[in-house]
């Protein structure tokens, strides 16, 4: 089975083109942060190469941008392809065949600058419980 499931941020805004037969493709790259740090206590990010077909694809052209949260589904391609120099590159792409947009959204359609609603913790004294 080939499947992924991704949670990170855009690194560059979405480009949204369409096929010769119209059907409409979104490329963008996002980041994803590994669950472990490295020798030096940092964590490293990888990067990922996100093709989105049809309306999901308009849809993150319309609401995502560089910066913003999303979660994809979708399976991993790799394909191969030769330069113009004579070199044969090859590419991993990630198909999303879903999208959630984790960033917030204005009433206006537009995304809203996230900000940071963690709540603060407040010690508790444990004799001031009810219980």
């Amino acid at each position: 089975m080939n499947k992924v499931f991704l949670i990170g941020n855009l690194t560059r805004d979405p480009e949204l083109s369409t096929t010769n037969s119209g059907k409409s493709v979104c490329r963008f790259s996002m980041a994803t942060r590994r669950d472990f740090k490295n020798a030096n206590g940092e964590y490293d990010s990888d990067f990922h190469n996100i093709i989105v077909w049809g309306q999901i694809g308009e849809n993150c052209h319309k609401f995502l941008k560089k910066g913003r949260k999303v979660a994809i589904t979708g399976s991993i391609q790799y394909r191969s392809y030769e330069t113009k120099d004579g070199e044969n590159r090859t590419v991993t792409e990630i198909i999303a065949d879903s999208a959630e947009f984790l960033s917030p959204v204005s009433s206006n359609g537009t995304n809203k600058e996230q900000k940071d609603t963690t709540p603060e913790l407040t010690e508790i004294d444990g004799n001031d419980l009810p219980f």
